[in-house]
């Protein structure tokens, strides 16, 4: 948004590619915005996004987050057979493997909260996976 020497408000749209900016009134923003909106599929308008490109990166963020979850009924299922509470391998690679297709989905995103969520867990899965492997040489 910039202010114009008559102090009227105007917002700068910048078109990427094409090298030229508009300047819109705050009612034609409005009605470039609401065009925006209107014109997206469903798809876009329920994953937030504004491109196809947008689609395959919330498809990472969602297996990311299916292997993230599916790690816990993996602990889960291997405990209940063997009648007591044990962390199978599996388990560090599906929540190492999850955590980093997470990751790279909140960095594209740029959300710090899942950023720092998920590269914390980072460096226990790896450390897991480290013992496990000396234990076993």
């Amino acid at each position: 948004m910039a202010r114009l020497r008559d102090g009227s408000l105007v917002y700068i749209v910048k078109r990427l590619g094409a090298g030229t900016d508009r300047m819109l009134t705050p009612e034609e923003f409005s009605r470039f915005y609401y065009g925006q909106e209107v014109g997206r599929g469903w798809l876009f308008v329920i994953f937030n996004v504004t491109s196809a490109a947008g689609l395959v990166w919330v498809a990472l963020g969602l297996l990311g987050q299916l292997l993230f979850t599916g790690r816990m009924l993996v602990q889960w299922l291997t405990s209940e057979k063997s009648k007591r509470s044990v962390v199978p391998v599996s388990f560090w690679w599906m929540s190492l493997a999850g955590a980093t297709m997470l990751l790279v989905y909140f960095i594209w995103r740029r959300d710090i909260v899942g950023i720092l969520g998920q590269a914390t867990g980072w460096i226990i899965y790896i450390r897991n996976l480290i013992l496990i492997h000396r234990s076993r040489s």
